[in-house]
């Protein structure tokens, strides 16, 4: 097919963006080697400083890991509040730019700017201009990748960290990613990269781009003329708005957990706390669903049990996605200590103007949530909640989602 080079699209990528948050909000850390870990007690490196990666620190180790390779890591409990409202404001500042804002992560974005550049000037204009305002609002650097797709703009902004600008030109793509590896794409993971280099000795992008296609979809299925594409550096995607995104097909919420629990009532504490987190932005944004899935990992980190169940009728109120979680647990028989527990509701319908229940203990039960809902909108999370979480400590979210947007169904409430 013939590549479609006419738009131009911005990637910005905030750099270790957990960390330099917060390294600005407290000066003491800055130019220092800092590890931010979950907000739970005990998790993995989510983020490292430059400062601790020229040690070798990554994302994913273990504390112990990063100490071993920096001695002097600075351990920081990550502060998901700080980091979600930085990335909505950032996004308002790209708005500014251009209403084809499209967030990719809570530190990732697309912007496309082919019909802003009458107004600006130029992509590169508008690149140094939310670079700068970025910098002097949060005291954070960004890379950001301006190329005639997607596809492109993300590995150009990849090419140079921290604080890049880079432009792969229209006229200059098949030259450029000619000798780049094809793990550097974005969609071709490790397995997919060794699978490519077992059976085709590729290794570049150029050589993707040259493959026979047929061998390709022989072996890939569908995804074959889409690899071949990637290493011609073809992506015909559109930037596209949140708002314009395809309709949410689930809401859930996972926790890890401060310590390992075994005991039944922690367990099903836990349960009401994610039944009410998941339910109660199931009915701000008027969805309801019909399935209902639990995911359980145990404690040795390798042993994950997932368990759905369909019901006759969608469902939000959260005592009734808790009842319907509890039994799905119990029919799971774990009794291994536990490490992370997540909910989720999917098969959504819209639930607004439903019917009046007919029974008196069901419209009490829907005028309580309610009025719960009421209050906790206004002054914030389980304000007001269930007796047996008032001795919880945690209530929030710990983990970010990587499906995370910074207003929506997708907007999770974090701590």
């Amino acid at each position: 097919m013939s590549p479609d080079f006419s738009r131009t699209i911005l990637h910005i990528d905030q750099n270790a963006f957990f960390a330099s948050v917060e390294q600005q909000a407290n000066p003491e850390l800055r130019g220092k080697p800092i590890a931010v870990v979950g907000a739970a007690h005990r998790t993995v490196i989510t983020t490292a400083s430059y400062e601790a990666r020229k040690y070798g620190v990554k994302t994913g180790m273990a504390i112990w890991e990063g100490k071993r390779a920096c001695p002097d890591l600075i351990i920081v409990r990550g502060d998901n509040k700080k980091y979600t409202y930085t990335s909505a404001e950032i996004v308002r500042m790209m708005l500014e730019y251009t209403p084809l804002v499209e967030p990719f992560s809570i530190d990732e974005a697309f912007l496309d700017v082919t019909h802003s550049l009458s107004l600006f000037g130029s992509a590169v204009t508008i690149a140094h201009q939310l670079k700068a305002k970025i910098r002097h609002r949060f005291g954070i650097t960004c890379s950001v990748g301006i190329a005639p797709n997607k596809l492109l703009a993300k590995l150009a902004s990849d090419m140079e960290k921290p604080d890049g600008l880079t432009i792969i030109p229209p006229d200059r793509v098949g030259q450029i990613i000619e000798k780049i590896p094809v793990g550097d794409l974005c969609g071709v993971g490790k397995k997919l990269q060794k699978q490519l280099a077992l059976y085709f000795n590729i290794h570049t992008c150029g050589e993707l781009g040259r493959a026979d296609e047929k061998l390709l979809t022989r072996k890939f299925g569908i995804i074959g003329a889409r690899l071949k594409q990637m290493g011609q550096g073809i992506d015909d995607s559109p930037v596209v708005p949140q708002e314009e995104e395809e309709q949410v097909k689930s809401v859930g919420h996972s926790m890890t957990l401060p310590k390992d629990i075994e005991n039944r009532d922690e367990i099903l504490k836990r349960l009401l706390q994610l039944s009410e987190m998941v339910g109660r932005r199931a009915r701000k944004y008027g969805l309801a669903g019909k399935t209902i899935s639990i995911y359980v990992r145990l404690g040795d980190f390798f042993s994950n049990f997932q368990k759905q169940t369909t019901l006759s009728t969608p469902i939000n109120l959260s005592d009734d996605i808790y009842q319907a979680a509890v039994k799905l647990f119990g029919s799971m028989g774990v009794d291994q200590p536990i490490r992370l527990l997540g909910i989720s509701l999917s098969n959504l319908y819209e639930h607004e103007g439903q019917q009046i229940s007919l029974f008196e203990s069901d419209r009490k039960k829907e005028q309580l949530t309610k009025a719960m809902d009421a209050v906790n909108n206004k002054l914030g999370d389980f304000k007001v909640t269930f007796g047996s979480l008032l001795d919880t400590e945690e209530k929030g979210s710990h983990v970010i989602s990587p499906a995370w947007r910074p207003t929506g169904v997708r907007n999770v409430g974090v701590e």
